[in-house]
């Protein structure tokens, strides 16, 4: 992770619920020429190499063969972070500025507040390549870039009917 040794405390219930959630979710309703998927590494640059929690590609560098391991920000559309109590600086400033650095146009971050999910939404700045937070939100989230996307974060935890 980043380049470094990280020693990671036990995962909450709800980090791996929600990024279940998000992940199945950005799947479902993403466009056909993108894919979602958990905790792949993004090579930006020497020594820089992080594991999103979640990350939304393009079908072509999902599909591919080679490389196999990793993606690189030209293949990434947005990057989720859900943060943890072992993850909060890394989560709220440090990847955010290298995933804007990289020029990865979409980030969210997702915080449990409480027991209830929030999530805060950014898009780079073009002129400032730095992110801009777009807006929070609660219960439910709905956006219409990187593509039209509505998930209700209430049902974190909550076993998926079909």
């Amino acid at each position: 992770m980043d380049g470094s040794l990280v020693f990671v405390g036990p995962q909450e219930k709800w980090h791996s619920f929600v990024l279940r959630m998000v992940e199945n979710e950005l799947d479902k309703q993403a466009r056909d020429a993108l894919r979602a998927v958990q905790r792949m590494a993004v090579v930006l640059g020497a020594r820089q190499v992080p594991e999103p929690d979640v990350l939304v590609v393009t079908a072509e560098a999902f599909e591919r063969d080679e490389p196999s391991t990793y993606y690189v920000p030209e293949d990434v559309v947005l990057v989720v972070e859900a943060v943890s109590p072992e993850s909060v600086d890394r989560d709220r400033d440090t990847k955010p500025r290298k995933y804007a650095a990289a020029g990865i146009r979409h980030f969210w971050r997702l915080e449990n507040e409480g027991g209830e999910t929030a999530a805060y939404v950014y898009e780079l700045g073009s002129a400032t390549g730095v992110y801009a937070l777009t807006g929070i939100y609660r219960g439910v989230l709905k956006v219409t870039v990187p593509f039209d996307i509505e998930i209700d974060l209430a049902t974190v935890g909550r076993r998926a009917r079909y």
